[in-house]
């Protein structure tokens, strides 16, 4: 097991030896603020990510959280005090972002999502670039940015393929939450199962995933890649130009400062 705070890998050797693989479990690993990243936090990840795309014995990999959470997106306290007049730090913001996508969807190998409690904003987004996603009727999923002030740029893409125009808009303008049960109903889950075998299923899907010839599998991703690379690109650019104009507003700042005093309230 290799960690480093708040990016946890443990390593499970697939059942079937004779292919000596193993299935990747990459757990966010910052219960108390329900698994909510920062920059660093990210950077971490992506360097995860990107060894175990190198990895050779790495056949599969599943995405989780530790403790009650998945992930709850952004830490806010983080993104509230960038300043309105520092463009570049708004841009640098949804490069961080495009860097994670990406690392995510570079994985040659299936990726399983282990919904195993809140999924929000750039958390669900996070999970909806899983191949498969498992979760339990309890969970909480949605994109709820807007009500911070943050516009959905990055997340109408994550959802689009999934939800169509009508239902993207309406979590994009809304800012609801949806139950598990409703999340699989609209294609955001793959699968339910109960709350304390969420983990436990995904490293079982993802251990049979892992036997499939490699081969056919990395082509077979690489084809899905291809169908919406250029959507992410626009996305992350169109994103920047949308959050440069959004934070020299100042009112994701003042919104958010909001909701963190709230909090502490």
């Amino acid at each position: 097991m290799t960690e480093n705070n708040t990016v946890v890998v443990t390593r499970h050797p697939v059942t079937d030896a004779t292919i000596g693989a193993h299935v990747a479990e990459v757990a966010l690993n910052r219960p108390d603020k329900l698994n909510a990243w920062t920059g660093a936090m990210r950077g971490r990840l992506v360097e995860a990510l990107e060894e175990l795309g190198e990895d050779e014995g790495c056949r599969a990999v599943v995405l989780t959280g530790s403790g009650r959470a998945f992930c709850a997106g952004q830490d806010l306290a983080e993104t509230a005090a960038i300043d309105p007049e520092d463009h570049a730090a708004a841009e640098a913001w949804i490069d961080d972002f495009g860097r994670l996508f990406r690392a995510v969807r570079g994985l040659d190998k299936p990726v399983v999502a282990a919904v195993n409690g809140v999924a929000a904003g750039s958390g669900f987004q996070f999970a909806l670039l899983a191949d498969l996603r498992i979760g339990h009727a309890a969970v909480r999923m949605g994109q709820p940015e807007v009500l911070s002030g943050i516009p959905s740029i990055t997340g109408i893409w994550a959802m689009s393929g999934i939800l169509g125009r009508a239902r993207t808009a309406e979590f994009a303008l809304t800012g609801r939450l949806v139950d598990g049960t409703e999340a699989l109903r609209l294609g955001l889950l793959s699968r339910l199962v109960a709350e304390d075998e969420v983990k436990a299923a995904a490293l079982v899907e993802a251990a049979r995933l892992a036997e499939l010839p490699p081969g056919a599998v990395a082509l077979t991703k690489g084809r899905l890649r291809e169908l919406d690379d250029a959507g992410l690109d626009d996305a992350i650019e169109a994103a920047k130009k949308v959050h440069v104009a959004a934070y020299a507003t100042g009112e994701p700042q003042r919104e958010m400062a909001r909701f963190l005093a709230g909090r502490r309230g």
